[in-house]
């Protein structure tokens, strides 16, 4: 098959009327934001949204009037879809639904629970419900519980991640086999060619954070975000499986929860240490050393922070570029 036929394909993946993404959250391109906390305010989402994508606001780092407030400024900053990204490990759950349905939302990704918990709640009042999972028996249950679409994440993403380490090059082709939902791939996505490699192993459309997360408009410190664009391969790892898994930068922070495991595997104390607001104090505040600094191992190809219109014209330049072999 010639390059040229295989380029041909390819366009075809993130057209507007031949794109299963596309057509369910009404957007321009495949490209979902990730609603990573303490960078997803309604300036990166409204962004995303009004460059064809679809921004989400991350309500895992909100307070619910901060989240209202959020809510209302992206949409005055935007006449295209958004959404907001729940994750269910966080308090106030009801509180965040009610917001939610309150201020008219129409697209909820929910992370990090049981997809039951509010799909049907949500789904009734006419919002259009993703969920993020990081393997193929949690896309099958996720299925099962009626969602809109599938996130299939890989654990080279930032933040909080799946147990067994599968990568988003083996979940996403599995996962496809067993789903009939549309699948959108996480994890470790931040090129053009990165996307494209995901769609033609079976996604229908990208979720992307670790780039968006070194833009102007990412709602994150200035110091973390120089920090995303000085790493290099290896500078980030999974860690705290025994609470939830994350994967941090290797700081100060990092290296003191590698002493107590050194000492036991003591969930006690690795609460304690977690539990003096380490995110917002190394996301949000720039505190480099004593914060907990979520990132994906995609970092390692984030050079420069760029406003989002710009990393939109990069993936898609690179995108369309990506070539094919023959053999």
């Amino acid at each position: 098959m010639s390059n040229f036929i295989h380029f041909g394909i390819a366009e075809k993946m993130y057209r507007e009327d031949q794109n299963k993404v596309n057509e369910l959250f009404d957007i321009k391109y495949p490209i979902i934001q990730g609603g990573m906390i303490w960078h997803s305010g309604w300036r990166l989402a409204s962004a995303v949204s009004n460059n064809g994508g679809l921004g989400l606001i991350g309500a895992g780092s909100m307070y619910p009037d901060i989240l209202r407030e959020n809510i209302r400024k992206c949409r005055q900053a935007t006449d295209k879809p958004f959404g907001v990204n729940v994750p269910m490990l966080y308090p106030n759950l009801d509180e965040v639904i009610k917001i939610i349905l309150e201020e008219g939302v129409k697209i909820v990704f929910t992370s990090a629970g049981n997809p039951k918990t509010y799909t049907e709640t949500l789904q009734k009042e006419g919002l259009k419900v993703a969920h993020v999972v990081s393997s193929t028996k949690f896309a099958m249950k996720c299925e099962d519980a009626g969602v809109d679409a599938i996130v299939a994440e890989g654990f080279e993403a930032g933040g909080h991640n799946g147990r067994d380490e599968t990568t988003t090059f083996c979940l996403i082709p599995n996962v496809k086999k067993h789903i009939s939902k549309p699948l959108i791939a996480a994890g470790g996505i931040g090129l053009g060619s990165q996307m494209k490699a995901a769609m033609i192993l079976g996604a229908d459309g990208v979720q992307i954070g670790s780039r968006f997360a070194a833009t102007k408009e990412a709602s994150s410190h200035e110091n973390f975000k120089n920090k995303v664009i000085s790493l290099n391969e290896g500078d980030t790892q999974l860690t705290l499986k025994e609470l939830a898994p994350v994967r941090l930068i290797k700081n100060n922070f990092f290296y003191d929860l590698e002493r107590l495991y050194e000492t036991g595997r003591d969930v006690e104390a690795l609460k304690e240490t977690l539990g003096r607001a380490r995110a917002k104090r190394g996301m949000f505040e720039g505190d480099l050393d004593q914060g907990e600094l979520e990132i994906g191992q995609v970092s390692a190809l984030i050079d420069e922070i760029l406003p989002v219109d710009k990393v939109f014209q990069k993936l898609l330049k690179e995108f369309r570029e990506a070539s094919f072999i023959d053999f």
